[in-house]
């Protein structure tokens, strides 16, 4: 057996019936690739010049929250599509309205998500002495958050929340619950399968700048590529390269790194006027 086949056959048939249904559901991905698109032209134009680097201020709850939630709209509907594409095949006709509650379900988790690092970035700025500031040990922070993140890649976690994650129908079966209510429940649980998979992704990109467009499509692409390219092995251990390199590069010479913010060099005056 070839290794893409060995790939195929562990993850159960993986990808497979979430691309057919793409292909049936075509109008339905397009709105939400649509979406995605309003997220990344929204979320660029409200975070222009606020990219202060590793340990960027979040500001207050709910322009974060806000902010956060088209965020993980523009990088996660995108990888997210083919498995709203096969429920929405699979409800048929049943309920038109469960592909938007699923999707609903979905963002719900990852709000929550969000109020979890809003509330771990207020418990680090109340730390005496501001240990996050560049100049003190937030570089040193930032880099072990990538070098974590790394590791993460390659544990028997990841591995596990990967594969539900490129299984869409073996999910489905699994976690089938009928109504608009179970809808919007396994959009949540599909959202926490997904949280599982992807929470050190978006630990690094708080380290390496929350507010920073080119940081999140880098790390919106290594989702979308773990998700769905053919070869499972081949991506986790990309990105696991990528994000050992960072690690190591902010550590040494963190001037290498392209599109990195210096911490402190601006946006103070913008972050007051978004009410920071």
């Amino acid at each position: 057996m070839s290794a893409p086949s060995r790939e195929r056959h562990a993850d159960g048939g993986g990808l497979a019936p979430a691309f057919a249904a793409v292909r049936v559901r075509l109008g339905l991905v397009a709105v939400l690739f649509a979406l995605a698109g309003v997220g990344w032209w929204w979320t660029a134009h409200q975070m222009r010049g606020m990219d202060n680097g590793p340990w960027t201020g979040l500001g207050t709850l709910g322009w974060f929250l806000g902010v956060w939630v088209v965020m993980m709209a523009a990088m996660m509907f995108p990888s997210a599509a083919p498995t709203i594409a096969l429920y929405s095949r699979m409800t048929g006709q049943r309920s038109p309205l469960s592909p938007l509650l699923f999707t609903a379900g979905y963002l719900v988790t990852w709000t929550g998500a969000g109020v979890l690092v809003f509330a771990i970035g207020a418990v680090a700025t109340r730390i005496p002495g501001d240990v996050l500031a560049w100049d003190r040990a937030g570089r040193w922070v930032a880099g072990v958050t990538l070098l974590a993140a790394a590791v993460y890649e390659l544990t028997p976690l990841k591995d596990l929340c990967l594969g539900k994650c490129r299984s869409p129908l073996g999910f489905l079966l699994g976690s089938w619950r009928d109504g608009s209510w179970g809808a919007l429940r396994m959009g949540a649980k599909n959202g926490a399968w997904c949280v599982g998979c992807c929470w050190a992704l978006m630990a690094s990109l708080c380290a390496l700048g929350v507010m920073s467009v080119a940081w999140m499509a880098v790390v919106a692409g290594a989702i979308a590529v773990e998700k769905t390219v053919p070869w499972r092995r081949v991506a986790t251990y990309g990105t696991t390269a990528l994000l050992l390199t960072l690690g190591v590069l902010l550590l040494a010479a963190p001037g290498t790194i392209p599109a990195l913010a210096t911490p402190g060099s601006g946006a103070v005056h913008e972050m007051s006027q978004k009410g920071f």
